[in-house]
């Protein structure tokens, strides 16, 4: 099955000029825990998540309201395209520890793809949930 299947169509994002304030009520207003960063032509600049709220602004008692997102989001983002294979996005989540993936297609954002969505597909609850496992594990090794 290919990721364009499962994933949502239907992205919320903000641009990098946004501010954290912003994006932080997005978050909440959609119920969401990322959204995707966009360049004005549509590119995936990065990530911003509540996490990334919470640590790099609010916590570092920086200004939400004063703060862009380009300040706090993470950069250098795995995605996945539209003709992946699910098992393939649900290796990416579990390697690079992410619970949700842009789905990107001729450099622009289409859609994501989250755990949740693989989970509700009973074809591939099992890969969510070893997916899961990989990212929840805390384990240092040395």
């Amino acid at each position: 099955m290919q990721v364009s299947e499962l994933m949502s169509s239907s992205v919320i994002s903000v641009k990098p000029e946004d501010t954290a304030q912003t994006a932080a009520r997005l978050l909440s207003r959609h119920n969401l825990g990322s959204m995707p960063v966009l360049s004005p032509e549509g590119k995936l600049r990065g990530i911003v998540t509540d996490r990334d709220i919470v640590l790099r602004c609010v916590a570092a008692e920086e200004d939400p309201e004063a703060t862009t997102v380009k300040e706090i989001m993470t950069r250098g983002v795995a995605c996945v395209a539209p003709e992946d294979d699910v098992r393939e996005a649900a290796r990416v989540m579990a390697e690079k520890k992410v619970r949700r993936l842009p789905v990107v297609n001729n450099g622009r954002v289409v859609g994501m793809l989250s755990l949740g969505d693989l989970a509700r597909s009973k074809m591939f609850d099992m890969e969510a949930s070893r997916a899961l496992t990989d990212i929840s594990e805390n384990i240092k090794r040395m």
